[in-house]
C-alpha cells in the first residue's frame, strides 16, 4: 500500500503506544485550532474584513503539529508564506497572530509582517518568507550557529514541493550536510505548486530522493497521519540534535483551499472536484478523532468542551485584533511606498 492510499486508511491503534493520552489529546486540540482559526480567517477574507493576502493551512495541520510538538522554545523554526500553523504549533499567541493580520500595532511583528510574514524571535519563529524556498537557507544558517555554539538544539525548515525546484535548496541540502548541521528539512508535499500539478513540474515526484543524492537520512510520512509524522519527527529531531547532521523529510499532506485565500479552487479547472472530496472526506483531524473516541481518550463531552474552548478563544483573539490600534503614523519612517 503507498503512502497516498494510507492516507484513507484508519489510524493503527497500536501506533500509539507509548504515546500518553494527554499529549494525544494535546495534538487534536492544536490541530482543530489551526483549522478553526484557517476557517475563521477564510470566512474573514472573504468579507473583506481582512485585506491582508492569506494562504491557509486547512488541511496540512498535521505536519506542522507532529514536528512541533518535540521542539523546545530555543528550537528555531523557519516557516513559509503558509505560516500561520507552524506559529500556533510553535505555541505561538493567538491574539498576537490575529492582530497582526488585521495589520495592528499589537501583532507579534507590530503590524508590519501581515499574514506572509510571521515573526517572533522570542518564540524560536525568528521570519516566515513570501519568496519560495526563501527560508531554507536562514535555517541551514541558523543550524551552523547552533553547531558553533555546541547547542543542544535544532533548526527547522518548512517549505513547500515547489521550493525544491530553487537552486538555493540545493546549496542548502550540500552545506547543512557538508557541515553537518542539525536542521530539519521538512517538504509539505501538497502536490501543488500554486496552481502546478507536481506531475508537469518534476521530473522524478519522489521528493525525499533529492536528499538522499547529498548523503542525508530521506524519509516519506504520511502528512495526513499525526502519530506517523510525530513518530518520525521524534526520531528525526533526536538524531539532529545528537550531532549526527541534517535530516530530510518528505510529508505527503494536501491544502483544502486555493494557493491564496479561501476559495477551492473547483471552479478554474486546476483541481478536480472529486480530488479535493478525496482528502476533505479523509480528513486528518477526523481519522484521530475517531481513534482517540474508540480507544475512550476522548469522550463526546469532552469534544463538545474542546470545540467550545476554541470557538471562544477564537472570537476574543478576533475582537482583541479589532479593537487595538494601528501602528503610529510616526512609524512610517521604516515602510517604503
Amino acid at each position: 500500500m503507498s503512502i497516498i492510499e494510507s492516507c484513507s486508511k484508519p489510524i493503527n491503534k497500536d501506533s500509539i503506544k507509548g504515546i500518553s493520552p494527554k499529549q494525544l489529546v494535546s495534538m487534536y486540540e492544536m490541530m482543530l485550532k489551526i483549522r478553526l482559526v484557517e476557517d475563521y480567517i477564510g470566512r474573514m477574507v472573504a468579507r473583506r474584513e481582512v485585506k491582508t493576502p492569506c494562504h491557509l493551512y486547512l488541511g496540512q495541520e498535521a505536519v506542522a503539529v507532529g514536528v512541533c510538538a518535540h521542539l523546545k522554545k530555543d528550537d528555531f523554526v523557519f516557516s513559509t508564506h503558509r505560516s500561520h500553523g507552524h506559529y500556533l504549533a510553535k505555541g505561538g499567541d493567538l491574539k498576537s497572530l490575529m492582530a497582526e493580520i488585521f495589520g495592528k500595532a499589537t501583532g507579534c511583528c507590530r503590524g508590519r509582517g501581515g499574514s506572509m510574514h510571521i515573526a517572533q524571535p522570542s518564540l524560536g519563529l525568528p521570519g516566515s518568507s513570501a519568496i519560495v524556498g526563501g527560508t531554507i537557507p536562514l535555517a541551514v544558517g541558523a543550524g551552523l550557529g547552533i553547531s558553533l555554539k555546541s547547542r543542544p538544539n535544532v533548526a527547522v525548515a518548512f517549505f513547500g514541493d515547489g521550493a525544491t525546484n530553487e537552486g538555493i535548496f540545493y546549496e542548502s541540502l550540500n552545506f547543512a550536510r557538508l557541515k553537518n548541521l542539525p536542521v530539519i528539512f521538512i517538504c509539505e508535499n501538497n502536490f501543488y505548486s500554486t496552481h502546478m500539478h507536481i506531475s508537469k513540474i518534476q521530473a522524478v515526484s519522489q521528493l525525499y530522493k533529492i536528499g538522499e543524492l547529498f548523503d542525508i537520512p530521506s524519509f516519506q510520512v504520511n502528512g495526513y497521519n499525526i502519530i506517523e509524522v510525530y513518530t518520525l519527527a521524534k526520531k528525526t529531531i533526536e538524531t539532529a540534535k545528537k550531532g549526527k547532521g541534517p535530516v530530510f523529510v518528505e510529508a505527503f499532506t494536501y491544502r483544502w483551499r486555493g494557493h491564496v485565500g479561501p476559495n477551492w479552487d473547483l471552479d478554474t479547472n486546476i483541481r478536480a472536484k472529486e480530488e479535493v472530496y478525496w482528502w476533505v472526506k479523509n480528513c486528518t483531524i477526523k481519522r484521530l478523532e475517531r481513534l482517540l473516541l474508540g480507544e475512550k481518550i476522548l469522550n463526546s463531552k469532552k469534544r463538545k468542551d474542546i470545540f467550545r474552548k476554541l470557538h471562544a478563544e477564537i472570537r476574543q483573539a478576533i475582537k482583541f485584533a479589532k479593537e487595538s490600534p494601528y501602528p503610529d503614523k510616526k512609524e512610517l519612517k521604516d515602510v517604503y511606498a
